[in-house]
């Protein structure tokens, strides 16, 4: 089986979460944290600072690592590594996504979320908890 390994940025303001909608793919309409691939040469970081810029025209910081996932999907398998982000500038223009929202702790499970990113609300859910 194919394996994929991304970022995921989990980006908080005024606690709540920055979630984005996929507008395309096999996966379409399902909602997600955004990242992507690291390429040769970048950290986990500068990789995900790289896709936030690349696919929503801001700027973040990674302040802390949350938490890495790893689920089977039917035709490949997935491992992301989850950092809790700031906004540094930048409006989160969406460039690849169809939609956004930001959801406060209560609302999380209101959109119908990828498997990955289920695995990493139960973290968020269970860090708030504590």
């Amino acid at each position: 089986m194919k394996h994929i390994e991304v970022v995921a940025a989990v980006i908080v303001r005024d606690g709540k979460y920055f979630a984005t909608q996929r507008g395309y793919g096999e996966f379409k309409d399902y909602w997600e944290f955004p990242g992507g691939k690291v390429e040769p040469g970048e950290s986990r970081e500068e990789a995900l600072a790289r896709e936030i810029r690349e696919e929503l025209d801001t700027d973040i910081r990674v302040d802390d690592f949350l938490v890495t996932v790893d689920c089977d999907y039917p035709s490949f398998h997935l491992t992301m590594h989850c950092y809790l982000c700031s906004v540094v500038s930048g409006r989160l223009v969406l460039k690849e996504h169809e939609n956004a929202a930001w959801l406060g702790i209560g609302e999380l499970d209101r959109v119908a979320w990828l498997p990955a990113d289920v695995e990493v609300v139960k973290e968020i859910t269970a860090q708030t908890s504590r």
